[in-house]
Order: structure tokens, then C-alpha cells, then sequence
């Protein structure tokens, strides 16, 4: 895995989080002992990524002062910065020198998924880009009516549940994809994606059942606070 990067986003202002990311990136909110992206920087070195680039913005250099050249944890740790906000896919843009192929990951992500699987499935689909997917099971508390355009009753359906695949904010690139993003450009993944689609580029998704949690908000802090004291193992495993 030694010719695989990763990237760990940590520009954003985590405005969602305040008053926590009034003080302190969003990245380096505790869980338990650890901020969230030392989490992740040790589940990348699990995994044999060790070339590790970060892309800064709000309180970068706290993040910077916390995480130095990464020497500390037996990986190596560079930076770019975004002097304006660049969207989870335009920071991308600013790395150079990148591996063929490198994984991206949100620095707010809780997760215990296997990267070393994930990038082999990736390039075992010679993919422009793998988006690793997720379902969620969103239940209606309310019975359910349809009815058609004239209002006739049609069904009633009893707090139904509706399946999709969300995004986790974890995704693998073919450095070739950087070429669909132009210089100093605010973009987001979802807009990427589809420019990758509209060129045919082959995109690809995985899906996991492993725990996910996405920390944006004050309640999902809280909950993972819980997930990550119960399954602390899953989430820093020993050396290999």
C-alpha cells in the first residue's frame, strides 16, 4: 500500500459543530482522548498508508501544530492550505505530486472500514473514482397516504421505511481525475462525480456495512462519543 496516499480534508469551518469548532478545527474535537483525525491517521498507518496529506483552511494552524511532519505516529504528514474555501473536491487540486492512486477521507469521519479492501476493489475496477456508499433507513412516524390527481384514495401505508445509499465521505481517485478540476476552484464531490459521469469516466461504488458516523452536528458528537468508547478496538487497531 506503500504507493497509495491519503488525504484527509480539514478545511472546513465546522459551523454546524459550534461552539466546539469556535476554539478548536473541527478535526481535532476529542473523542474520548483522541481528535477525530488522529483517529483516522492511525487507522491509515494500520493500513499501510503512510504518505499522508492534509488540506487546511479554519484554524489551520493548530492542526498543523498538533500533527507537525507526523514522524509521531510512524507516517509522513504534508499540507496544503486553502486560502479560500475550496469545496471537498477543489483542496484536491492543490497537491501536487500525487500517487496514482490516493484515497480521500473527510477529517469529521468516525469509522472502522477496512481502507486496504477498499482500495484493492478500486483497483480491481481500473476506477476513475470508488465512492464509498452506506444505507440508511429513514421510518416515517406518520401513516402514509397516496392518492391520485383527482384525490381518490389510493393506499394507506403504516409508517413506512424508505432504504438509499448515502455518501460517507470516503472516496478513491485515479490521480488522472484531478485534470476535471480546474485551478483555484470551489468545488464539492457531488459536482465532481458528475463530471466524471458526463465523461464517461468509470465511477464505482462500495458499499460497507461497518460503523459510519458522520460528526457534524452537536448530537452525532454525542453519539459517537458512545460508539467510540464501546468499540474503542475496532476503531485503533494494534500494529499489524
Amino acid at each position: 500500500m506503500s504507493s497509495v496516499q491519503a488525504v484527509i480534508l480539514a478545511g472546513g469551518k465546522g459551523s454546524r459543530l459550534h461552539p466546539y469548532t469556535k476554539v478548536l478545527p473541527k478535526p481535532l474535537v476529542p473523542l474520548d482522548d483522541f481528535p477525530i483525525a488522529e483517529i483516522i491517521v492511525r487507522q491509515l498507518k494500520f493500513y499501510g498508508l503512510k504518505n499522508i496529506v492534509i488540506s487546511t483552511g479554519h484554524l489551520a494552524e493548530l492542526i498543523e501544530t498538533y500533527f507537525g511532519d507526523g514522524r509521531r505516529w510512524g507516517v509522513c504528514i504534508r499540507y496544503v492550505h486553502e486560502d479560500k474555501p475550496l469545496g471537498t473536491a477543489g483542496a484536491l487540486k492543490l497537491i501536487n505530486q500525487l500517487a496514482d492512486d490516493f484515497l480521500v477521507i473527510n477529517g469529521d469521519t468516525l469509522t472502522n472500514i477496512n481502507f486496504e479492501k477498499l482500495i484493492t476493489f478500486h483497483r480491481s475496477k481500473g476506477a476513475t473514482a470508488t465512492i464509498v456508499v452506506k444505507e440508511r433507513i429513514v421510518k416515517t412516524d406518520f401513516g402514509v397516504i397516496e392518492c391520485d390527481k383527482k384525490n381518490m384514495f389510493l393506499d394507506y401505508i403504516e409508517k413506512p421505511e424508505h432504504r438509499s445509499f448515502v455518501s460517507t465521505g470516503i472516496n478513491v481517485f485515479n490521480k488522472k481525475g484531478q485534470n476535471h478540476i480546474k485551478q483555484n476552484e470551489s468545488l464539492g464531490m457531488p459536482e465532481l462525480m458528475l463530471r466524471f459521469k458526463a465523461c464517461k469516466q468509470p465511477i464505482y461504488c462500495y458499499k460497507t456495512k461497518d460503523i459510519w458516523l458522520d460528526l457534524g452536528r452537536p448530537d452525532d458528537l454525542e453519539k459517537a462519543q458512545g460508539v467510540f468508547k464501546r468499540n474503542k478496538k475496532k476503531f485503533l487497531p494494534g500494529p499489524k
